[in-house]
Parts: structure tokens; sequence; C-alpha cells
């Protein structure tokens, strides 16, 4: 099919030979493009939006052909959620809580603990109401519930959050997997302890507690002094290692204490060189052994992880390692290996591969996933093929038969080996009564959920195939035959009806009306022509309305166009001819017309026309009491422009005064021939006209030499004023506060807004209007005292002022309105030590707001946002890295900014003015206070020693950047940046501000003293060789606090 504009010109083609008068039934239904051949399927890859004929591509592909029950509906199958027979349970994973999961796990295969567990006393469950939710409190009920759900539920994961929440976790940060352990078993032991059963308070003692010594022996006279302790895993480093059993040897090996550390001894009762030792004496029925494998790193300040290969057998004989009891059971089968994926301390995932006690299989724990695994061997498989980030990738050694290897293993759990003969009996532990009666009431809940979303998905079907039936019904009655009855019905609403994901309204035609309340011609693109059997049955189903048959093609609207589009043609011949006219030379009388209306008269005369034809547009016309809608149409003519104000509105406004008369600028005009302007004024009939006679405006003439007389005298005011005041506007024979001249005691003071004003003025007379009094008022507080002390005018406050001499300021009191003099007298006394110098301002100083300023300038700099500051990078010899020149990126025209005179200021619209009952503007300086003021004061300049005024804005050098920051930032965060900006590791960072060291990073950049432009020295040290550890820096953003304020600590 044609594309549609292709459709809507054949459609109005006929204009051209028809006038609007002649109009009949076959030209508005050519209009309505009623006859327009219907699209064939396959035919069009999409609808034809210009062919209301057209019926492909609106979804009913979708309903076509059979379909499958399951579109019909979006609810996944209940009976996914289901366990499968002969597997265990995952838990969810409630953010970053996979640690938690897999030492859960772990437990729960635990069969000791758990079957004590089991035993423990719990009341609230047992006399617990089946009809309500169990809650329960302790951590004991939790581990209680979760391990029988774990056992006996039918869902194929369960939610752990009732015990997360008990400890109070944070679900969101990812934590210490191995302090996680070491603390929830002390939670537990705690706990255990007081219950009443004595063979459950020491359960997780005789579990998990060994014992071993450190025995220290005295070099001089052999005394050998042990320390028992208690362990609950052995904490071996791995560093430097490649098996387990070179690991458990460093952890026993033999330390010499000599030099500074060396030993007292109590024989001796004098510090003697010793070697210490650690001995080990029993070992627990489970032996978690936590591989060392997340370390301090000195250098970065942070923890990171050691992808280092450690090879583990599945038995290990711990014999050789045990001092004494060769009676004690010492081999070991491993029974869990958990799983650390990721190369960094701070993130990854935690997984766990658990040996099934009952069975002998394996089976991989990752939070709600469960594999079991093939051959009931231990597989660890993609958990080692986690890439590495640092260049140099180890290579996973060979392992011999009965051994595995490991790079993201950080903790092995071994049980110790049983015999053969053990009762079957000993590996069965059943869920107690009270227990299994809440198991089974969650059970039963999840059975009637799983009920629910199969009727759900029931409902979805039935109504999906009602839908199905109904759409191949009406679809086949949709296409309107030729000479048969039809209806036009809105597209967007037809789609709708075949899009299954959204609610059926009814059918609603009112924005296709035109003012007559008839189909509108251009709305019948986003119509669709169909049978007028189906459209009874749609609007019998759906209801709705206007309806709109044959009658509703609307041959007003189509006159109207005609006779629109007839002018159009029209005028590309008027203006073929109008534009070889004005090449003639001009004879007889002739008419004044605007160049820029001249250029652009057939674009005026187009928007005349389409303004005529949007009479009959349905976005001017209001029907039936309905709002106005909107339309395009572009099809005709050029576009014209949108958003330019500029834009001519009104044929000849151009050369029209306001007064009305004759613009006197006769650059804007030119004379056009008599035939011309009959041409023009046929299509701008109000447009104004002007003989060749017709004299410029009186008015403007007057005003024009008025402008003319007021310029020489502003230049002859300039030329006074400069010559009065030479040195001031060259800055020559500047006076200063840092050397007194000679030869007077009182210098006077002004705003250097006053001065910028006047030098502005004279230098553009012309442009700029002359200054007319000093408003001395902005530099004196509300009470009428002013605003600086001698010492602050040193300090840098003299950016807001200009010193003039005695006999400058009788000249400016003769020129300009003066409303306060300022003065500052230097005055000296002899004493008996000597002559001193005192300075005093005339007013005095105010020191009320003195103080107020100040506290308001020292507490803007502590509390900014996004300001600016500088890193400036620092050689190895220390200096800083100074050229004698700018960035080559800077502004080449700086020195030419500086001579210009500063931007004006709005003072409407700048936030830091507001507006005084007296009318008069205040400013606010840059301590926030206020000061009544003729104009804004710029502190883009400064006045420095030699009266010369100079660009306060930082001149950035070579290896310097400029950073936003924010006062509540920490140093950390900064570092980070500059990270970023310099490829410098924030461990690597050597940061000062005025020769004082920047450490702490958990400080923020207003306690370290960094206000606004400052200048931060960066010095870099040598980067380390481990860049793994970067990974490290990203993710740590604010010092780690571990397992403070949980659970876990009692707390």
């Amino acid at each position: 099919m044609a594309p549609r504009l292709q459709l809507e010109k054949a459609a109005w083609r006929w204009v051209e030979t028809v006038k609007p008068e002649d109009i009949g039934r076959e030209h508005i239904e050519l209009a309505y493009r009623v006859n327009v051949p219907a699209c064939k399927r396959g035919a069009c890859r999409r609808n034809c939006k210009g062919n209301p004929n057209c019926l492909v591509g609106i979804g009913e592909q979708a309903w076509l052909g059979e379909i499958d029950e399951n579109a019909f509906h979006n609810i996944d199958d209940p009976n996914s959620e289901r366990r499968d027979k002969n597997t265990f349970v995952g838990l969810t994973n409630l953010g970053a809580t996979c640690y938690v999961n897999t030492f859960l796990q772990v437990w729960f295969h635990n069969l000791e603990l758990r079957r004590s567990l089991y035993l423990c006393h719990n009341s609230r469950a047992q006399e617990h109401n089946i009809d309500s939710d169990y809650e329960p409190q302790s951590i004991c009920e939790h581990l209680q519930y979760l391990f029988a759900l774990l056992q006996n539920s039918n869902r194929r994961y369960i939610d752990p959050s009732g015990l997360v929440k008990a400890l109070g976790l944070d679900t969101g940060q990812q934590q210490d997997a191995q302090e996680f352990s070491k603390l929830f078993l002390s939670l537990l032991e705690d706990t255990l302890s007081k219950q009443k059963n004595p063979s459950l308070q020491n359960v997780i003692q005789e579990q998990f507690c060994g014992q071993f010594s450190y025995v220290t022996v005295c070099n001089q006279c052999g005394r050998a002094s042990p320390l028992p302790s208690r362990f609950y895993e052995l904490e071996l480093n791995i560093q430097g290692h490649k098996n387990l059993t070179e690991c458990v040897t460093e952890f026993l090996k033999e330390e010499k204490l000599d030099g500074d550390n060396r030993y007292f001894c109590e024989s001796c009762q004098s510090k003697q060189n010793a070697t210490r030792r650690i001995k080990l004496h029993s070992l627990p029925r489970t032996l978690n052994l936590q591989l060392m494998r997340f370390v301090f790193d000195r250098q970065t300040g942070h923890k990171k992880k050691l992808n280092t290969f450690i090879s583990f057998p599945e038995q290990l004989d711990m014999g050789p390692f045990l001092e004494g009891k060769q009676d004690q059971k010492c081999v070991y089968e491993l029974s869990a290996v958990l799983i650390h994926r990721g190369v960094s301390a701070y993130s990854g995932h935690y997984i766990a591969h658990v040996k099934d006690a009952r069975t002998s299989d394996w089976y991989k724990f990752n939070d709600e996933e469960i594999e079991k695994m093939e051959g009931k061997k231990l597989q660890l498989g993609i958990e080692e093929d986690i890439a590495e980030t640092v260049k140099t990738q180890a290579r996973k050694p060979k392992c011999s038969k009965g051994y595995h290897c490991s790079r993201n293993a950080y903790m092995l759990v071994y049980k110790v080996q049983e015999e053969e003969n053990v009762e079957p009996s000993r590996n069965i532990v059943a869920v107690p009564a009270f227990l299994q009666r809440l198991v089974d009431r969650d059970n039963h809940k999840f059975e009637e959920w799983c009920t629910e979303m199969a009727d759900m998905r029931k409902q979805s079907v039935d109504k999906g195939k009602a839908k199905h039936e109904e759409v191949k019904e009406l679809y086949e009655l949709l296409p309107a035959r030729d000479g048969q009855p039809y209806e036009f019905v809105p597209l967007e609403w037809l789609k709708k009806w075949l899009d299954d994901s959204t609610a059926t309204k009814e059918i609603d035609s009112s924005l296709f009306l035109c003012s007559h309340g008839k189909l509108h011609p251009d709305k019948v693109g986003d119509a669709k022509r169909v049978s007028l059997p189906a459209a009874q049955l749609l609007y019998q189903r759906y209801g709705g309305g206007p309806r709109l048959d044959d009658s509703s093609l609307c041959k007003d609207c189509v006159g109207q166009r005609c006779r629109v589009l007839r002018l159009k043609n029209q005028l590309n011949e008027d203006y073929r001819e109008v534009s070889n006219l004005v090449k003639r030379t001009l004879s007889g009388e002739g008419y004044w017309v605007g160049k820029a209306s001249l250029r652009s008269w057939r674009q005026l005369a187009l928007e005349q026309l389409e303004e005529d034809e949007q009479e009959t547009k349905h976005s001017n016309g209001q029907t039936n009491g309905r709002g106005p809608h909107s339309t395009n149409n572009k099809e005709y003519g050029p576009e014209l422009p949108e958003g330019n104000e500029e834009v001519m509105k009104t044929f000849n406004e151009e050369i029209l005064c306001s007064h009305g008369g004759l613009s006197i600028l006769e650059a804007e005009r030119r004379l056009v021939s008599s035939e011309v302007w009959t041409k023009l004024r046929a299509y701008f009939p109000k447009a104004p006209e002007f003989t060749q006679h017709q004299e410029p405006c009186s008015q403007c003439l007057t005003l024009e030499q008025e402008e003319k007389d007021n310029e020489a005298v502003s230049k002859m005011m300039a030329q006074d004023q400069k010559n009065q005041l030479l040195n001031l506007f060259q800055e020559k024979n500047r006076p200063t506060l840092t050397k007194w001249p000679q030869g007077t005691d009182v210098l006077y003071i002004v705003p250097l807004f006053f001065v910028d004003e006047w030098k502005k003025f004279i230098r553009r007379p012309t442009k700029s209007s002359p200054v007319s009094s000093v408003g001395n008022s902005l530099l004196l507080c509300p009470h009428g005292g002013f605003m600086f002390t001698y010492d602050s005018l040193l300090g840098g406050d003299a950016q807001h002022i200009a010193l003039l001499w005695p006999s400058e300021w009788d000249v400016i009191s003769r020129l300009f309105i003066v409303d306060q003099p300022i003065s500052i007298h230097c005055s000296s006394h002899t004493t008996p030590t000597g002559s001193t110098t005192q300075y005093s301002t005339q007013p005095e100083l105010c020191w009320e707001c003195r103080e107020g300023f100040i506290f308001q300038q020292q507490r803007d700099l502590r509390e900014y946002t996004q300001a600016t500051i500088y890193v400036r990078k620092v050689i190895e010899d220390k200096r800083m890295i100074k050229e004698a020149v700018p960035e080559m990126n800077a502004s080449s025209s700086e020195a030419e900014e500086e001579r210009e005179e500063p931007p004006k200021v709005d003072g409407e619209r700048d936030p830091d003015f507001s507006q005084s009952e007296d009318g008069a503007k205040r400013v606010k300086l840059s301590d926030g206070t206020t000061a009544a003021a003729s104009g804004p004061v710029p502190v883009t300049n400064v006045v420095k020693p030699g009266g010369i005024r100079r660009s306060t804005r930082h001149r950035k050098l070579r290896g310097e950047k400029a950073l936003i920051v924010s006062a509540n930032q920490t140093l950390k965060e900064l570092k980070i940046q500059i990270m970023h900006a310099f490829s410098v590791a924030p461990f690597d960072q050597n940061l000062s501000i005025d020769g004082k060291c920047l450490t702490d990073d958990s400080a923020t950049l207003g306690s370290l003293g960094v206000i606004p432009e400052s200048i931060i020295c960066l010095k870099a040290d040598e980067p380390i060789a481990d860049y793994a550890a970067m990974d490290d820096v990203y993710q740590v953003g604010m010092p780690e606090e571990g397992f403070k304020g949980t659970g876990l600590l009692g707390h």
C-alpha cells in the first residue's frame, strides 16, 4: 500500500479541477478514502494508517489460528514452587544474606545439633493456637522452626527473614561470614546453656569445641609455661601455602621470642629468649577449619581476599598434630565446603557444598537453588572459574585422588569418621509433634496458595478462550463490502480490543468530530471503516458513541478545504509573477513595502490560508460542549518555523512606527509598483498602506534628533569627568593601605561597583547610562556603621572598595550625589616607648554587625555544597608542578576579560538581592548580611598593593584539576574522586592542605578545614602490584561496623 502521505495527496488531487460549489458525493468519498482498496494479509508489515480499509497489523495476528492456553495468563505454575521429591529445601536471599544461608544449611545438616535443638523446651510453640500465624521470639525458637521447615516443608524454598530480623542483621549489607559463624555459635551456646535439660547445656561445646594450649619455654632455664584455651575453629593462614597440611603445620609451628619480644620468665625473674608454640590436646566431633582468605592489607587500610589455591583431602588424619591422648578418634571426613565467589573481600556471593549424612550424596546450596552432585562426589565446578582481575592468573594445580583444590573455599567442615557398624537410626532425626503441627499449617497455607493460583490461571484461560472465539467471529465480519452500509470505528480502540493485556472500554468517537458534528476529514487516517453488522455487534457488547456512518461525511469541511487548497495553488503562480515584477525598473507611482515582508510574503500568505483552513479543523471547533482537540496537517505547503518569536506576523508591520506612521528607517523598506501592490493587497487587505509621497513620522524624527543631541552631551560629560579623574580612570598613582601615602592623613572610600560603572560610562558614553550617585550606604550596616576594619581591608575585604585621594573626593562630591562620605584616617601618637600609628574610620566600625559578618562568613565556609576545590599534584622533589603560564586549554582571552568591565547583575533575578522597605536595593555581602545599596557589588576584582585591580578567578596550572565537593563529604569520598581524576589509588594518595596532612578518611572536608577554592597538594606513592585491591576501595563506602548493634553482640 502507498505511504500515508501519498494517500492523503491522492485523496485531494481532484481540487485542481473542481470548484467548491461543484463538489459531489464522489468527491466527498475520495476525500474520506472510502474506495481505497483494502490490504490483504501478508501484504503489509504494519497497519496502513492512511487507509481506513486496511485491517491488517492491528493486533489480530495473536488471535488468528490456534493459541497455546499459556498465552492467556502470566501466572507461573504454582507447582514450580513445590519441593521436589528426595531433595532439600532452599533459603531465600533477602538481599545480601547469602552468607547467613550457607551456614544455616551447614548447621541443619549437623544431625546432632538439629536433634538437640528439637529437644529444647518451647512452650510458646507447644501452646500455640494453630488458627493464627506462629511468631518465634528467641533464637532457639527461630532456629527450631526454621530447621523443621527445612526438613518437612512442601515449599521449594523458605523465607528466613524471621531469624534474620531477630538477629538485627542488615539485609542489604554483606558481612564477614567467618565472624558471623563465631558470633552465632557463641550466642547459641549461651542460649542453650540456660536450658533446664542438662544434655542440652553443652551441645555446642561437645560438637564444636576443642582444647589447645600456648606453651612458652624459656631458653635459659627450660621452664615450660602452658596457657590452656578452648577453640571452636582453627584459623589457618593460607598465604604462601599450597595444601591444608602446610597450613595446619604452620599454625602449630614454634615461634621464637627474642629481642624486644623477649619473654618474662617467672623462674629467672627476668626477660629471656624463649620459644612458643600451640599444642593440640583434644579435637571436637565437628572440626571447623577457617581458611583466612580475608586479611587486612596495611597498605590499603582495608581487607582484601587471597585468591590462593589450597588443596585439601576428603579424609583428614589429625593424629600427627595431636599431643597425647592417642585413644582419641583423629580421622575426619569432609562434610562441607563453604565457597566465596568473587575477587573482593567486600562483594561476591556465598554458597555451600554439603554432604548428606544419611546418603553420603553431595549437594550444592545456592540460596533458593539446590543441585545434587552426580556420583556422590564433591564437584566444585564453576566456583573455581571466576576470573581474576589481576593480570597474572594462577593456574589450577592438579589434585591427587581423594583431594580437592580451591581458591575460593574459606571454610572446611570435617566430621569424625563413624564406625561402619553404626546404627542407621542415628542418622534419622524426627521433627517433634509440636513443631510438625506448625509445619503442617504452613504446608496447608502453601497448598491453598497453589490452589488459588491454579484457579486464577484457569479463569484467565477461560476468559482468553472466550475472547479468542469472539475475535475470530468478529474479525471475519469487520471488512466493509463495496456498496454495503458501513461505519467508522477508532483505530486505537480496535487495537486495545485486540490487546488482551488491557481492559476493553466503550467506543469513544467524540475526538473525531469536526465543528459541524461529523467525521473530520483529517481524522479518517485514525479510524477504520468496518461493516455495519460488525459495528452493531461491537456497540452492542461495549457501548459508546457517537456512531459515524456514511451520513457522517462532512460536505462543509470538504468544501472549505477545497477552497483553501485552490488558493494555495494560485499562490505559487502569484509568487512567481511578483518575483518577476519587482525586478523591473519602477515607473509611475510606487508603494512602500518592508523588505522583510517582501522576502517572506508567500509564507505570510500561506499562514493566512492555514488560519482559514483551521476554521474547519476540529482543533478549533467544539461540538456538543466538548473541548478542543489537537490535530496536525503538514501535507500542503512548507513547514512554518516554530518557537521563533521574531517571525513576522503581519505584512508590512516593520515599516509601521509606534505612532502609526511611516518608519524613518529607509533601509528597511523599498518601493514597488502599483501592480505588485495590487497583488499583495489581495492577500493582505488589512496591511498598512504608504504611497511613495508619504512623509516619515514627524514624532519619530523629533525623537531621533533628541537622541543625537543626548549622545553629544554624554560624550562631553564623559570627557570632562575623565579629564578631572584621569588617574582614577587609568589606575595610576593609586593610594594603598599597605603603605600609607605621605602628605595626607585621610583617604576616602567608595564602592568598587561605583568605580566600575563609572568607567563603563567613560568608555562607552553612548551605550551606557551616566552614573549619578556614589551609593556609599552599600558599605554600611543597617545601623549606619562601617562594615570593615583596617586589618580586614588589608586581609582581603578591599575587594569591595576603591581608595580615593582627597582631591579626587572633592571632584566626586561635586560631580555626583553622595549619600554618606566614608573616610579612613591615619594618626600618629608619641608615647614613652616611641611613636605609634592608629587608623580609624568615619563612620566608625559597627562591632555588632562586624561580628555577625565574620560568624556568617565562617559558617558559609563550613557548610558549603557543590563548591570547587583544586588538587595540585606534587613531583618527587616535593615541589609543586608550577608553570609560568596557565594551561593551554584555559581561555585565550583571559587578559582581555580582565580589562573589560564586569558583567551587569540582574538584581531582580539574583537570589542574593532582596527589596527593602524604602525601595532601595539591598545586596547580600559574602557573609550573608545585607546593606542598603544603589547597585550590586561585584566581587570579581580586588585591589592589591600598588592599586592595580586583578581578577580573583583561580588560574589553573598544569598538573592541577578542579573538583566539585561538599563540606559534608568525607575524605574517603574525595580520594575516590581524585582516583578518577589522576588515576592514583586512594591508598597511594598523600594529601595535604597548607602543610597539614589529611589522614582521617572518615572525617568531613568541612572539619578538615577544606573550604571553597582551597588548593590540596597530592603526592602519589609508587603503586602496589595487587590491583585487585582497587575493587575493595570501590566497594567500601563507609567505615566497617561489622555486627555492631545486632543481636549477635547481645543488643
